[in-house]
């Protein structure tokens, strides 16, 4: 630790006078402002930014509009430290740590690891700002999906592209929920719905037919938004890692209707699958209210009708559930709604047939997404968030999980 410390000291006096700027010549002390008039050289400032490496005082030109009073220092914008005493490679160590935990642990991981004081508030704000310049380049993929106003990704067929979505709580201030129905009704919200969405590639089965997700294919999408907002999310994703290229396009979620409606608006031709398991737990939640304690009748009864639903025989599920005799009213609307829930979903159930075809027909991408992108980081004990900052850490989660964050950087060096 010290030899680390003493090469941190030399590294800072190496970076210092790599820094160093002279005057601009005579030719090159004036600048075009903003307002349309110009900026005229005011002398050299100082600038202590915090590097890898320790900190550094940096001194660069000084320009200034005598007109609308607007100073500029060039030389900020070409390092990437305008309005940032944080350079480049500290902002990306800070995403890193600020993404993984809480922040206050982050900024514990700075000290240990790189040898650099920061605060917690440091950690925060770094975090949430890169996570927003993400989101905003995103919504700039988003809109031009929008106006159809995509490149045609290049490259060979995708055998079998997979979409996926779904969505979780994220607890929230009480200011984000002002006016929302909670789950229980006469009670006020408390969490705000996360959507996220991945989409992922399948090229080979296993010895026994079985799907096998393509390594590292998966990458993930998502905000606190409406399903309206969201629908433009996934698809500017899905068309990014190739739809068009795709010769078997598959959607699998759960029974919600919101998702059914998106991905018929946004994925048309698409095989939309139901997933097996959501689809198993809705019966296994009917046979506890016709034989309640009797594990042994329950299972009776729920054997055939869950070797129907594998085998694909759906109508026939759904007659027997309609003639299933019911003690109370209540009872009665549980299976009605349930029996409605397989017959509309009854062309998404097909289960041989997609798994003739070698397809997945479980959204456990998805569901483990949930708890890795969303979960893990922003659903701890005693969190809240407000939507802007939870968007802003989703953003930057999904970038890094998707293997994007390097090319982040490259691009705003670029």
């Amino acid at each position: 630790m010290a030899v680390r410390a003493a090469m941190h000291q030399a590294g800072t006096a190496a970076l210092g006078e790599l820094l160093q700027q002279e005057p601009p010549d005579e030719e090159h002390r004036s600048l075009p402002c903003g307002c349309g008039k110009t900026a005229v050289y005011r002398g050299m400032r100082p600038k202590t930014l915090l590097t890898a490496v320790g900190k550094v005082e940096w001194w660069r030109p000084y320009f200034l509009c005598a007109s609308c009073h607007h100073g500029q220092f060039p030389a900020d914008g070409e390092l990437d430290v305008a309005s940032t005493e944080l350079s480049p490679g500290v902002r990306r160590m800070l995403g890193v740590v600020g993404d993984a935990a809480p922040f206050d642990h982050g900024r514990e991981q700075m000290k240990l690891l790189a040898g650099l004081e920061v605060t917690s508030k440091t950690v925060e704000r770094t975090a949430e700002a890169l996570g927003t310049d993400i989101a905003a380049c995103q919504q700039q993929e988003t809109d031009r999906a929008r106006q159809l106003d995509l490149p045609i990704p290049l490259g060979p067929p995708i055998p079998v592209l997979y979409i996926e979505f779904d969505g979780t709580g994220v607890t929230v201030v009480r200011r984000e929920t002002e006016g929302r129905q909670g789950k229980i009704e006469g009670q006020a919200a408390h969490t705000r719905e996360a959507k996220l969405g991945c989409v992922f590639t399948q090229t080979t089965t296993d010895a026994q037919g079985r799907p096998v997700r393509d390594e590292t294919s998966t990458t993930y999408t998502g905000a606190i938004e409406t399903a309206e907002e969201f629908a433009r999310r996934i698809y500017a994703e899905a068309w990014q890692r190739g739809w068009s290229r795709a010769r078997k396009k598959v959607v699998i979620a759960d029974g919600a209707e919101w998702i059914w409606n998106l991905s018929q608006q946004c994925f048309p031709g698409a095989i939309e699958i139901v997933d097996l398991y959501h689809a198993r737990q809705h019966l296994w939640e009917l046979a506890p209210s016709l034989y309640p304690g009797d594990e042994s009748r329950q299972k009776r009864w729920l054997m055939p009708k869950l070797e129907m639903l594998e085998d694909g025989r759906v109508e026939t599920l759904v007659a027997r559930l309609r003639a299933t005799p019911t003690a109370t009213r209540e009872m009665a609307e549980r299976f009605r709604k349930a029996s409605d829930y397989f017959a509309k979903n009854a062309a998404r159930m097909r289960y041989p047939d997609f798994r003739s075809q070698g397809l997945f027909v479980g959204s456990g991408v998805i569901e483990a997404g949930c708890k890795t992108v969303i979960g893990s980081r922003l659903k701890q004990s005693g969190m809240f968030w407000t939507v802007r900052g939870a968007n802003a850490m989703i953003a930057l989660r999904c970038n890094r999980l998707s293997g994007r964050f390097e090319d982040y950087w490259e691009q705003r060096r670029a």
